[in-house]
């Protein structure tokens, strides 16, 4: 996805090679030395540290340790690109995932490691990672100059950075900063000048919509947003890989999910009477109804075909009190995984709606069945955004939040959702 490289904050301490350089100083090299020298002696001199360091399962957690690390900033790089993203809070599952992933391998291939080395390690890289992070919190951030004129007054309302009108077109005395215009409005031609001036001098010039969608994560409706190769149809080669990531996933997932479900099951039925399953008529992929399944929340059923049941309003009185905590954790989203084993969901994507909900959203706000042209998720960037919806107010915010993944559809993107889910899950954040 490409988003304003100004999104990223400037500086030495938004450098890469700042960020490699005291990571693995600190956090692989500082550490394996210390470890070496605790090891062998001190007073062993240096030949009996590099004895050390040259065992074999001291080379091979090194270079783990190393590829793990490397792997780890170069994701924690690309997640600052989206709009939303409290780096500092994504840190600990970034750097849990890559050595996860390293003790998976380790135990596949049956390497000899060290115990002690890897996650001294990986406490020093953790550590280094927030000390980088906070330096950054202190740098001087990003300024958006607006040249006036068109519809530049929407960056105007941003509040994620900050925000200047220029009132003369001239590079003096222009701080380091992102220039903002309407690139389709009728200009003057002093300030299409001044562009050309800016861009010829290696300013960053960015149109408006780009900068506030990539500040707000939404893409506004007025009218459907092309992607990046300038098409409406997002890309089949990614889905295609989706696809395939959706089943691999939920053949992982079901030794865990198996037990899961039969304790909330029994929870339901001791809680109160009726089936501890529920079907509902959902508008699905390309517009084809569905049935999703879910577990039981509630006292009362319906198969979505009546609007007024299909809203969930605040202190709903048919919830049940371990409904309230299925719906707050999401456990209550746990049997749809047989529908992406089906094929009619996927684990990440806009969520679907009831038929009935559908058809009236579809009555009044335009452009919303656009949203049937990607499998619908259990989890999705308005969920994690926005949280549960109901008036039509709120579920227009909500399409433009699905238009931006739709937009934007990567494995990248869905990268953070996964990482913001889980804070979602523990935070309970958007249930009703």
């Amino acid at each position: 996805m490409n988003l304003p490289s100004a999104i990223v904050r400037r500086g030495i301490f938004h450098s890469l090679r700042f960020e490699l350089a005291f990571v693995l100083l600190f956090g692989v090299i500082a550490p394996v030395l210390a470890l070496a020298f605790f090891e062998a002696g001190i007073s062993h001199g240096l030949s009996r540290v590099m004895n050390w360091i040259g065992e074999p399962v001291v080379t091979n957690s090194i270079l783990g340790i190393a590829v793990s690390t490397i792997v780890s900033i170069a994701i924690l790089r690309r997640l600052r690109f989206h709009p939303g993203v409290a780096v500092a809070r994504s840190i600990l599952p970034v750097l849990g995932m890559s050595f996860g992933l390293l003790l998976a391998a380790i135990a596949g291939l049956r390497i000899e490691y060290s115990n002690r080395l890897i996650i001294t390690c990986f406490l020093c890289v953790l550590l280094a990672r927030f000390a980088i992070t906070a330096m950054r919190s202190r740098a001087k951030g990003v300024l958006y100059f607006i040249v006036p004129g068109g519809r530049v007054d929407l960056v105007r309302e941003l509040r994620a950075a900050p925000v200047f009108v220029m009132d003369r077109p001239s590079l003096d005395s222009l701080p380091d900063c992102a220039i903002v215009a309407d690139l389709y409005a009728d200009l003057d031609p002093e300030w299409e000048r001044f562009l050309a001036e800016a861009a010829i001098s290696g300013r960053p010039v960015y149109h408006y919509k780009q900068v506030w969608e990539a500040e707000t994560g939404r893409v506004q409706i007025e009218h459907m947003s092309e992607n990046g190769f300038g098409a409406l149809v997002p890309s089949f080669a990614y889905q295609k890989m989706k696809r395939a990531i959706d089943l691999v996933l939920c053949i992982l997932a079901l030794p865990f999910v198996i037990p899961l479900m039969a304790a909330c099951a029994v929870a339901i039925k001791w809680d109160s009477q009726g089936p501890v399953f529920f079907r509902q008529r959902r508008m699905g992929f390309r517009g084809v109804e569905f049935s999703v399944l879910k577990l039981r929340t509630m006292t009362e059923g319906h198969a979505g075909d009546d609007r007024d049941l299909s809203i969930t309003r605040n202190g709903d009185k048919r919830i049940t009190r371990v409904g309230a905590f299925l719906r707050r954790t999401r456990l209550d989203e746990l049997p749809q995984i047989l529908n992406i084993v089906r094929g009619e969901m996927s684990w990440i994507g806009p969520r679907p709606e009831a038929v009935s909900l559908s058809q009236w959203y579809e009555g009044e706000i335009p452009f919303y069945r656009y949203r049937h042209i990607v499998r619908p998720g259990i989890t999705g960037w308005a969920q994690v955004n926005q949280g549960h919806v109901a008036g039509l107010g709120e579920v227009d915010e909500k399409l433009q939040y699905d238009f931006y993944y739709i937009k934007n559809l990567s494995y990248w993107l869905d990268i953070v959702i996964l990482f913001r889910t889980i804070r979602v899950v523990f935070s309970g954040f958007g249930s009703k």
